[in-house]
């Protein structure tokens, strides 16, 4: 078995939520825009974000800043806010200590996802990123993993691991790309979706997983 681990971002390794709730609050009083506005930001966003967000929220609430310049301010703002907890971090950091190749895949936009990166420190801990805004492809597409191997120097057909939080894109995904998986419980479990190999409620409980898997 390949020592790789691709890795999902928000969610597993990164808080987006708090983040996205403090870049939205950040920005809403900037440009002191109304209730309504707020909402409709913590609304579309929930989820993932783009530019084209921001071209709506412009038009919708009749903004005269660019829209580019918005989602730039918000990618600034996401960066600065988003958190990846110490013992993670450390916990990634051992992995590389045992030689493990460790990938970031996820669905987002390429700028804001590096940004993240950078913002929590996992950039310096990560050998290869894929963002489905790269390819405009996203989780559980086949092709999305595979650029994450390459990104990181390896082949998927060399097997490896997967670990997210979401069961279709990223345990799904996983599976059809010939991962194993480890799934951060919380979500619905989707009918007539594969188990993962295992389940875990922390993400620092999966690398010990990895680790132990590195003693077998």
């Amino acid at each position: 078995m390949s020592r790789l681990a691709l890795f999902d971002l928000d969610g597993t390794l990164a808080d987006r939520q708090s983040a996205l709730s403090d870049a939205v609050t950040g920005m809403c009083r900037a440009h002191a825009l109304p209730p309504a506005a707020e909402q409709w930001l913590r609304t579309e966003l929930v989820d993932r974000a783009n530019v084209a967000d921001f071209a709506r929220l412009r038009e919708i609430f009749g903004l005269e800043v660019p829209a580019a310049d918005l989602w730039q301010e918000y990618v600034d703002l996401m960066s600065a806010a988003v958190t990846c907890r110490p013992e993670v971090l450390e916990g990634l950091a051992c992995l590389r200590a045992a030689a493990w190749t460790i990938g970031i895949i996820t669905n987002g936009a390429g700028d804001i996802q590096r940004a993240k990166l950078a913002g929590t420190g996992l950039a310096d801990l990560v050998d290869g990123v894929a963002a489905s805004g790269d390819l405009e492809i996203r989780k559980p597409d086949r092709r999305l993993f595979e650029l994450a191997a390459t990104r990181c120097g390896v082949s998927l057909a060399d097997g490896g691991w997967m670990i997210g939080d979401d069961p279709t894109g990223d345990i799904g995904g996983g599976h059809q790309a010939g991962l194993r998986t480890i799934w951060l419980r919380g979500r619905p479990w989707p009918e007539g979706l594969p188990a993962a190999h295992h389940v875990v409620d922390d993400v620092t409980d999966a690398i010990t997983i990895l680790l132990n898997e590195t003693l077998e």
